[in-house]
């Protein structure tokens, strides 16, 4: 019997959107880590490298966010609460969310351990069209040819 374990993590993202509201949010970024630390030092990571470019009331901001509110951050990261940080640098919000998450576990990423077909993937065409190079999900462990 197939058996599938799960790993607890966080999946984090982090979000931009317009404040005139012409275009919807747009996903600029994603993480998938593995603990609370992970999670949290991705998020403060970005926002002490974004810092010095962000203007006076976004820079300050983030660094309350950095210093005064970690503590509760990692607070509600180790109970395995959603955690959500937003910041406003002239029409721009940013925002990155922390969830909890069940990986599942996935093929090694690793080109040595993908279908040979991989490595001529062109993604010019749909899949199943002509000039795919993979056949179909139950050939494609066999060599082309």
């Amino acid at each position: 019997m197939l058996r599938t374990t799960t790993t607890p993590g966080f999946w984090c993202e982090c979000w931009t959107q317009r404040l005139d509201g012409r275009r919807p949010p747009a996903l600029f970024g994603s993480f998938d880590a593995y603990s609370a630390v992970e999670a949290n030092n991705w998020v403060a990571t970005i926002l002490r490298t974004i810092s010095p470019a962000l203007d006076t009331a976004a820079s300050q901001e983030a660094w309350t966010r950095l210093h005064d509110d970690r503590i509760d951050t990692r607070r509600a990261l180790l109970r395995r609460e959603p955690w959500t940080v937003s910041i406003t640098h002239v029409s721009t919000r940013i925002t990155w969310t922390v969830r909890p998450a069940l990986f599942l576990p996935l093929a090694h990423r690793q080109g040595g351990e993908l279908p040979a077909c991989t490595s001529r993937f062109k993604p010019t065409t749909a899949p199943g069209e002509a000039g795919s190079p993979c056949q179909s999900v139950g050939q494609r462990n066999r060599p082309l040819g």
